[in-house]
């Protein structure tokens, strides 16, 4: 199997989210959003013109605690209906991280962030793959470059954070990625001439973007321990199941890229350390392993029909809590990850695992 990866980066122009708050309840939460940083939270701007970081005033670090999830898709009522349902009480100290794929459409991501930024304290989000599709958008994107920019535009109006920040003494550094091969994403998203999925080039210019927030993650090195990096892409191969267990054998063709797993260990250290982590999406796979020194977590919500087959352990756990008490919380348990904690990948092997083998003798 091939080792070889890239990713991607972003840029486009934005539209303004006062367009698309159509709802007089949608339109509130919005505005009360717009006050976050100045009422809600009461945090310092200690960062630079490119980025911001923020220090947290009220709070003692040991009594932080942070949430992460991905692949919402909450273009599934189910699955809106879950994100409804998290408490609006629980959560109002802590902190969410959003490892993209909230919706395909523009309307649908916006309600959703905006939902989110009611239940939680602070909310972080890297866009996911389903998050550019334009094939459905009533909006008027010219690509999915400019589709991003918006998303980008609505979570700052919102509140909903995609730059590196300091909150009390943990690091948050939000990464971009894309995939390098071709998939259905080639359909559903838009790029302009000059970028092309069929090469390194998408890759590459989400991985680029990243640099802008150079000084700042620099800053997060300096004065912060413990650090979590997030993306939705994975970024080694590694933290997926081999092709011979896969119902669809050509996902780990589409799900990340060597420029992301160069990039987090720019951050973590090529040792990594025990107060590294970093949380991806994108596969739908529950996954929690330490591999090379950094911890790595994914925790889904996945569509509904991956719920129904039980996939990741019913949903009771989700949001997952990564930190608390000053501490990382303990290690979760996930059949594939588990699985690949007492079994070695064996590359060599073409036999097809058996639920497999049964699925292709239908």
């Amino acid at each position: 199997m091939s080792t070889v990866w890239s990713c991607q980066m972003i840029g486009g122009s934005s539209l303004s989210l006062k367009g698309v708050l159509h709802s007089s309840q949608f339109a509130s939460n919005s505005s009360r959003e717009l006050t976050w940083k100045n009422s809600r939270c009461k945090i310092n701007r200690v960062g630079t013109r490119n980025s911001r970081i923020y220090a947290s005033m009220h709070r003692e670090m040991k009594d932080i605690r942070v949430f992460v999830v991905s692949d919402l898709h909450t273009d599934y009522a189910e699955n809106m209906a879950w994100v409804k349902c998290i408490s609006s009480s629980s959560h109002q100290d802590d902190i969410l991280l959003v490892a993209g794929d909230v919706a395909e459409t523009y309307d649908r991501f916006t309600l959703t962030m905006s939902i989110l930024t009611n239940k939680f304290k602070h909310v972080f989000y890297v866009p996911g793959n389903h998050d550019l599709w334009c094939r459905k958008d009533k909006k008027d994107f010219v690509d999915s470059l400019d589709k991003l920019n918006a998303l980008l535009r609505a979570c700052g109006e919102l509140g909903v954070e995609s730059r590196p920040l300091i909150v009390g003494d943990l690091g948050i550094i939000p990464l971009f990625s894309w995939h390098h091969e071709v998939c259905k994403d080639f359909h559903a998203c838009r790029w302009p001439a000059e970028l092309c999925d069929r090469d390194d080039s998408l890759a590459c210019h989400f991985d680029a973007m990243n640099e802008k927030h150079a000084h700042a993650i620099k800053e997060i090195q300096r004065k912060c321990e413990k650090v979590i990096t997030f993306s939705h892409y994975v970024p080694r191969l590694d933290l997926c199941p081999e092709k011979r267990m896969l119902y669809y054998p050509n996902l780990p063709k589409i799900i990340g890229s060597n420029f992301l797993e160069a990039r987090i260990r720019s951050i973590h250290g090529a040792e990594g350390s025990k107060a590294a982590c970093h949380v991806f999406g994108h596969t739908h796979f529950g996954w929690d392993a330490t591999l090379d020194g950094i911890r790595y977590v994914q925790a889904p919500l996945a569509y509904p029909r991956e719920q129904k087959r039980n996939m990741n352990g019913g949903l009771g756990w989700l949001p997952l809590n990564l930190y608390s008490d000053g501490r990382f919380t303990e290690r979760q348990h996930f059949y594939w990850s588990d699985y690949y904690s007492v079994n070695p990948r064996t590359p060599d092997n073409m036999e097809l695992a058996p639920w497999v083998a049964a699925l292709y003798k239908r």
